[in-house]
């Protein structure tokens, strides 16, 4: 009996490292999601990466397995977020934002990353270049900062009396800095007064509107993980304060702004999977060259402008990719 239990206790232990190897060969890839926001708040982003890898024949559950973490809005979260995937040893990470690319870098040299957005890649040095970015992250720009003046180009077509510009940014986030300087420099060239509200926390924001005490004529909020989490909040105090707003997603006007200008949002997602889809198969994210947004989009509320007492020309409407009423 002795002997029998010894020789089935080696059989068993002969056959741990195979039923291990086994298990690890059959371990689905694994995507890690680092999200600026909430589930909810990016819901529409991730049906659109996720149909993406569908169509590619990746599917959640049977062919990949996709880990999600949210930031919640709060940025200071993003490097213990990106250090729990790093240990989740994920093949392959996407994200989104300059500073939570920034956090993956820091945590990771060797995971690939995919970033549906990312303003000024090279500047920001997430690149070596657009062409050839080196390293282990490569994805989608958006040019964000660059679509300013047209953004208060279509502000002063629907707000004709505008003089006084205030200005919503997170000032934590250097490519949020950048795009302050392009609407301060494009609303220079307008003749308008600017008047900047800094803010680096979501404690900040009630005062900043307090703190405009000299009045504005529109509110131009600068988009990242802070203002996109609590872009309902800074409506509902722009409405009060009697003030149209311009944002650069769709998200923001869904939640009680005037209107938005910018890269299409889930269209980057969609193509993000793309970038998924050739790393998994073998390709290196630093061969992968950086690509540039391909669909804008201009949404416009009529019940925001009907609540501000705004008449939008039948040419704006007509222009529109997309009228809320």
């Amino acid at each position: 009996m002795r002997r029998r239990a010894f020789i089935t206790l080696l059989g068993g232990a002969a056959a741990l490292p195979l039923a291990a190897r086994a298990q690890q060969a059959t371990k689905l890839p694994t995507i890690g999601f680092l999200g600026q926001s909430t589930r909810s708040a990016a819901s529409e982003w991730v049906a659109a990466f996720v149909q993406r890898l569908r169509e590619l024949g990746w599917i959640d559950g049977r062919t990949i397995a996709i880990e999600y973490r949210w930031a919640d809005g709060r940025e200071e979260r993003f490097p213990e977020l990106a250090a729990e995937l790093v240990r989740l040893k994920v093949d392959i990470v996407v994200t989104s934002g300059t500073l939570a690319v920034m956090a993956l870098k820091q945590a990771t040299s060797t995971i690939p990353i995919v970033f549906a957005t990312a303003g000024d890649p090279v500047t920001n040095n997430l690149v070596a270049s657009l062409a050839r970015p080196g390293g282990n992250a490569t994805g989608l720009s958006i040019l964000s900062a660059d679509l300013a003046g047209k953004r208060l180009e279509i502000l002063r077509e629907v707000v004709p009396n505008l003089r006084r510009l205030a200005i919503m940014g997170n000032v934590g986030n250097p490519f949020v800095v950048l795009e302050l300087g392009e609407v301060q420099a494009a609303a220079g060239k307008l003749g308008l007064e600017v008047a900047t509200l800094n803010i680096r926390s979501a404690q900040d924001i009630a005062p900043a509107f307090e703190a405009l005490k000299t009045g504005a004529d529109a509110l131009y909020v600068c988009i990242d993980a802070l203002t996109n989490a609590n872009r309902i909040r800074i409506n509902i105090l722009a409405t009060g304060a009697r003030l149209p707003t311009m944002h650069g997603y769709r998200d923001y006007v869904e939640a009680g702004g005037l209107m938005s200008y910018g890269v299409s949002i889930p269209n980057q997602f969609r193509r993000s999977a793309d970038y998924v889809d050739k790393i998994l198969r073998g390709a290196k994210p630093g061969d992968i060259p950086v690509e540039q947004p391909t669909k804008f989009d201009l949404i416009v509320s009529l019940t925001a402008a009907q609540g501000l007492g705004l008449s939008l020309s039948s040419t704006l409407l007509a222009g529109a990719d997309e009228v809320i009423e």
